[in-house]
């Protein structure tokens, strides 16, 4: 019987989805420490187009079971981590794509902001690799914080700003419904 019972927790220890998350080859954490606070797992999904698999798009909260809204207006530390799957992403593609995502976040009224998204895009002047891993940081009361591949590359300040950046994947007209869809947990 004593060996039954430990087959048996064996088993459940293996079963039991402790370890991180997979996602077309990329090992998603199952939680993250940022600033000294740790946010959880809350979804991953892959950003295509074109058939292509561009990136890995994960999200990351204190709190959990909150919707796109509740996300977006959380006083919590949140984060959005891209893991690039494809040599389609180039650095002035990702420019592109994050000033037309600006663009639809803000309904065109990207001017506000402007200076401080010059800023951010700098995350972006070093070559895009496949492999390459970014993590924007929202942070409320302060602003974002953009990390490549772990280290910390910008601070930029302003809730409008982070909260323009979090629209791009989590806001009513996403960059891809189904990549929101999947980072969201639904």
């Amino acid at each position: 019987m004593k060996h039954l019972i430990a087959l048996l927790a064996l088993t459940l220890s293996v079963l039991t989805p402790a370890h991180a998350t997979e996602v077309a080859g990329v090992k998603l954490d199952p939680s993250l420490t940022i600033q000294g606070e740790s946010l959880n797992y809350y979804g991953a999904g892959i950003r295509s187009k074109y058939f292509m698999k561009l990136y890995v798009g994960s999200l990351y909260a204190q709190q959990a079971g909150l919707d796109a809204d509740g996300i977006l207006a959380s006083d919590k530390i949140t984060a959005v981590r891209l893991n690039i799957l494809s040599g389609m992403i180039t650095s002035e593609r990702m420019i592109d794509t994050i000033e037309e995502g600006f663009d639809t976040a803000t309904d065109g009224n990207v001017a506000p902001l402007r200076e401080r998204l010059d800023r951010f895009m700098a995350v972006f002047d070093a070559p895009v690799e496949v492999g390459d891993q970014f993590t924007m940081v929202s942070i409320p009361g302060a602003g974002l914080e953009a990390y490549k591949n772990g280290q910390l590359l910008t601070l930029v300040e302003g809730d409008d700003f982070r909260h323009a950046l979090f629209t791009i994947w989590l806001g009513n007209k996403p960059a891809d419904k189904k990549l929101k869809a999947a980072m969201l947990g639904e």
